[in-house]
């Protein structure tokens, strides 16, 4: 298709304008001294490889390709935003997008945008992977939806009988391997599977649904990636079952992102009676799901030479009791003590985030990571758990943009204002026609993806999904809510829940402008600098 051909052009214009300007950035500064244009650099790039991503659906049909051809004109268009009047420091002339000039035009024009409302086109999804959605599907409809305004208005705990649905059809071993009583089998079906299954459970809540995932898959992966046999046995069956559920215990008062720093430290000790350990010592902050979790997945310092940074970080399993959502101190025979301090929050609220205090809690030798290998090498367990992270999040935002889309769609058609439901203006329908493009491509970079993390590969373009659909959430559940006017601001309409917690997601799994300057852009300036 011709179209198609332009919009492949336009990608290509495009990337070429953000490769100069990486290159001059190389040469001339750093990523630390050019913040503004290294974040820049970083989102262009990240809209950039979803654009190419769409490529492929925009040749199965009709409506697929004008879905396509709508999101990349919006993408060169927001290029060109970013470039205008600072041309010097993108190392680019006025007239360097002009190329696609006339295919932004053909695919921004608002009676073409209002033309396509309310088609948001298929999936394309394999017959097996169809079956995956419907049953998450019809899990969130029936399990999870009813109970998450409540959960949200509350505050409240999300009801065990959602942990145990979940854990009967086997969400938390989605990630988990065959022989240790998962469901992966070690091929590109087990991210399809958990990019299908997180999209749909979040559709419902984020909190409720989606992000109960995460968890043991983080923790799953850093088993994977350094953990004993005997460690694998131990603790991946009982993951995979929902027998134990998990909380992430990293980022602490004055360490979020930048973890080489972290204080919180484990010193060798041994009890009376014999066992040797840990002893850990520090405050963790923003540990969601504490509470109910019956193990903590800890990054400690276990070397107190802070010099060496990361390097003298590992990761611990950290057992414990269950909880009161409120609050809660627990004590080991020992001495021990643990003391948790709930941090209300405006969303994303059931799955509760705590500041941990941890005084002389003796941790088991045996649950140090990699065992005696693993002291040391917590940072690179960790990371193997959130570069996967990082696209189950990605997959929460389109769950959570699905919703937001469907709410808009649905009030429009019902709506009546002026004589007319608000759908049958021009502005409203050019809305839901951008909106159903971003959640589409922001879906098919996530398959593309997990295709290539399959593969071993994709860890980049994790990072890159995770930077674009995370912001992209918050301007399609901002219009979600818009188009329901004063009664998106309500609390009795869901969209009010999806904006407030579409906005957590550019935050937690690595902060938006962390992820962008010292992930994506430094590591293109590496690049360019060793070419």
């Amino acid at each position: 298709m011709q179209e198609l051909q332009d919009a492949a052009s336009a990608i290509e214009l495009a990337d070429g304008l953000i490769k100069g300007a990486v290159s001059l950035l190389a040469e001339t500064s750093s990523v630390d001294a050019s913040q503004v244009l290294a974040y820049d650099i970083a989102h262009a790039a990240a809209a950039v490889e979803t654009s190419r991503a769409m490529l492929d659906y925009g040749n199965r049909g009709e409506i697929e390709m004008k879905l396509t051809c709508v999101f990349v004109a919006d993408t060169i268009a927001e290029l060109g935003a970013k470039t205008w009047g600072r041309e010097a420091i993108w190392a680019c002339n006025p007239d360097s997008l002009d190329g696609a000039r006339d295919f932004v035009a053909r695919w921004r024009n608002p009676e073409r945008l209002a033309e396509m409302a309310f088609e948001d086109g298929p999936r394309h999804l394999d017959q097996e992977f169809e079956l995956v959605q419907d049953t998450f599907r019809r899990f969130a409809e029936e399990q999870i939806k009813p109970h998450a305004e409540h959960i949200h208005r509350t505050n409240s705990d999300i009801p065990e009988q959602i942990i145990s649905g979940l854990a009967e059809i086997g969400v938390f071993g989605l990630s988990i391997p065959e022989e240790f009583g998962g469901f992966a089998g070690g091929g590109e079906s087990d991210y399809y599977g958990m990019v299908i299954a997180t999209e749909e459970l979040s559709r419902a809540s984020l909190c409720a649904g989606g992000s109960l995932i995460t968890r043991p898959e983080i923790l799953a992966r850093a088993l994977e990636a350094g953990g004993t046999e005997e460690q694998k046995q131990t603790w991946l069956p009982r993951l995979a079952s929902g027998e134990i559920m998990n909380a992430v215990a990293v980022t602490e008062p004055d360490y979020g992102s930048d973890v080489a720093g972290v204080k919180v430290t484990a010193t060798k000790a041994s009890l009376a009676d014999g066992q040797e350990g840990w002893v850990i010592n520090g405050v963790k902050t923003w540990c969601t799901f504490a509470a109910r979790a019956d193990v903590l997945m800890l990054l400690a310092r276990t070397d107190p030479d802070k010099s060496l940074g990361h390097r003298g970080l590992s990761i611990f399993i950290v057992p414990k009791e269950q909880g009161d959502a409120h609050g809660f101190t627990l004590t080991q025979p020992g001495g021990g003590t643990l003391e948790a301090r709930p941090i209300d929050t405006v969303g994303y609220r059931g799955m509760h985030s705590y500041e941990l205090a941890f005084d002389s809690w003796f941790v088991p030798a045996e649950n140090l990571i990699g065992g005696a290998d693993g002291e040391g090498r917590g940072f690179y367990f960790q990371m193997a758990g959130f570069e996967n992270g990082r696209l189950q999040t990605a997959a929460r935002a389109v769950g959570v943009m699905q919703a937001a889309y469907e709410a808009a769609k649905d009030y429009a058609e019902n709506r009546v204002v002026f004589g007319a439901p608000i759908g049958d203006y021009q502005l409203t329908r050019a809305k839901l026609t951008r909106m159903a493009a971003i959640i589409q491509a922001a879906r098919q970079f996530a398959y593309s993806v997990g295709r290539q993390m399959a593969k071993g590969e994709g860890k980049m373009e994790a990072t890159l999904i995770k930077a674009y659909v995370c912001k992209a959430a918050e301007w399609v559940t901002r219009e979600a809510l818009q188009i329901h006017g004063g009664m998106g601001y309500a609390e009795e309409y869901d969209v009010s829940r999806y904006w407030v917690d579409a906005r957590v997601l550019s935050i937690f799994e690595g902060a938006d402008e962390t992820l962008c300057l010292k992930v994506i852009a430094r590591s293109m300036v590496n690049a360019e600098t060793k070419r």
